[in-house]
């Protein structure tokens, strides 16, 4: 087993992460955006500083910069650990080393706390949880959920994931959601499901390979846009 945590913990990925997890063209990144469960992801503090705005949300955002430093900082040690155990199950291709992991995500970790308190007063900080959003529908053309929905499956079944996809496509025109994997390395039980349900009503419902890959056999997003 690759992985075993309790809950979702702190982790974010960068910008560049989010260009290769969710195949983002220059396009898509001119887009209205808003990050799913982003947690302390680099991602809006990094657009930002591009002049491009985007909004992210997560029940996270309810503590302090200091906070969140602190719980990052509670659980990586032990992810790391649990990485380095098992080694065969990882891809170091775009991370070169468990340790460079760490660095990385420590570096994600320091763009998001610089820029938390000033997000927030703007609002592109927000907080909230899925599978309900305190957002006016059709607000956005895209949502990304970054290692939150799929990887968590062991702790939130079917039902929670079909309502949180069907909620971001009530606020976005599209959902992509990135990696299909749990954290057992398999991929999900709810995939082929969600396919047929969300086809169902009337969706276009696609897997497509994406340039990263850290878990081994986790390069597919799941992309549903509005037909």
């Amino acid at each position: 087993m690759a992985m075993k945590l309790d809950k979702v913990v702190p982790f974010g990925r960068s910008l560049d992460e989010y260009k290769c997890m969710f195949n983002l063209s220059p396009v898509d990144l001119d887009k209205k955006i808003i990050g799913v469960s982003d947690g302390p992801a680099s991602f809006n503090a990094e657009m930002k500083k591009r002049g491009k705005s985007i909004v992210s949300i997560d029940p996270l955002y309810q503590f302090d910069a200091k906070e969140i430093d602190t719980q990052f900082y509670h659980v990586v040690d032990n992810i790391i650990s649990q990485v380095k155990q098992t080694p065969d199950d990882w891809v170091w291709t775009y991370h070169n080393s468990p340790d460079q992991l760490r660095e990385n995500r420590v570096i994600v970790l320091n763009k998001f706390t610089r820029d938390f308190e000033a997000g927030k007063l703007e609002k592109r900080y927000i907080v909230g949880e899925l599978p309900t959003l305190n957002i006016e529908s059709n607000q956005y053309e895209m949502a990304l959920c970054s290692h939150f929905l799929f990887l968590y499956s062991e702790q939130f079944d079917y039902d929670f994931h079909l309502s949180a996809i069907l909620e971001m496509l009530r606020i976005a025109e599209e959902v992509r959601i990135f990696p299909l994997l749990t954290l057992n390395l398999e991929k999900t039980p709810y995939l082929e499901p969600l396919l047929h349900e969300l086809k169902s009503q009337g969706y276009l419902a696609t897997v497509e390979k994406v340039k990263y890959e850290i878990q081994k056999g986790g390069n597919e997003m799941l992309r549903v846009t509005k037909i």
